[in-house]
């Protein structure tokens, strides 16, 4: 069973948040990086194999890849030469628990955009995507609008007719799922493999929960249940 992938389809023509592809075969490693990714505002896919990660990295349009070398499957190495020889661009961020010059001369040799020796600080890790991103031109995730409400991805901020409503972390990924999909059905399977980490083993109602709070804040007619089917953000009275 492969992890979970997120898939938007954001309304309007917005652009899409970054998407993030991590292959890292350490999964406490990659579900911390992950959290703390999607905190920043991106939105994040994990596998643990050279192989998946090289499938996904093809089929899918990732801004950027954060790439283990010491893989099963396929090591790092040869992902990202496969990827750079079959012609794809995207930023690619190598980790190791390696250290030495020939180390990272060979993964920049293969086409990797930047190195990063394991242990590393979460906060150097984030500032190298960001830079990453930058350097090829990836712009700042979307404001998105539906009717009265603005939902600022990079801040994480929500407004609704231009006073802010502060919102916890879940609750604001809740709606953004919903925002990013404004006037689709989105079922609760979908917010929870997009909102909650793939090891949740939980009821899927906790998202009857969080939509609750959302419409005390927001206002009721914003997000319309579709009985049997999910939720759907609509731009309200």
């Amino acid at each position: 069973m492969h992890p979970p992938v997120t898939r938007h389809g954001p309304p309007g023509g917005a652009r899409r948040p970054f998407r993030l592809l991590i292959v890292e075969d350490e999964k406490r490693l990659a579900l911390s990086l992950a959290k703390g990714l999607m905190a920043e505002g991106y939105a994040v896919d994990v596998v643990h194999d050279g192989r998946e990660g090289l499938r996904r990295a093809t089929e899918d349009g990732y801004d950027l890849i954060v790439l283990d070398i010491m893989l099963p499957g396929m090591n790092g190495y040869r992902v990202c030469g496969a990827l750079r020889a079959a012609g794809h661009e995207v930023p690619v961020l190598m980790l190791t628990a390696k250290d030495g010059e020939y180390d990272e001369a060979e993964g920049l040799d293969t086409g990797a955009d930047d190195y990063l020796t394991k242990p590393f600080s979460y906060v150097v890790l984030v500032a190298r995507v960001k830079a990453l991103l930058r350097r090829h031109g990836r712009s700042a995730p979307p404001l998105l609008r539906v009717g009265a409400l603005s939902i600022d991805q990079g801040a994480r901020r929500v407004e609704r007719d231009g006073t802010e409503v502060a919102l916890p972390a879940k609750e604001f990924a809740v709606l953004e799922q919903l925002a990013l999909r404004a006037g689709e059905v989105v079922s609760k399977a979908e917010i929870l493999e997009h909102v909650w980490d793939f090891a949740y083993e939980g009821d899927v109602n906790i998202i009857e929960v969080y939509v609750s709070a959302l419409r005390r804040k927001l206002g009721a007619g914003h997000i319309v249940t579709v009985r049997g089917a999910g939720y759907r953000l609509v731009a309200g009275e």
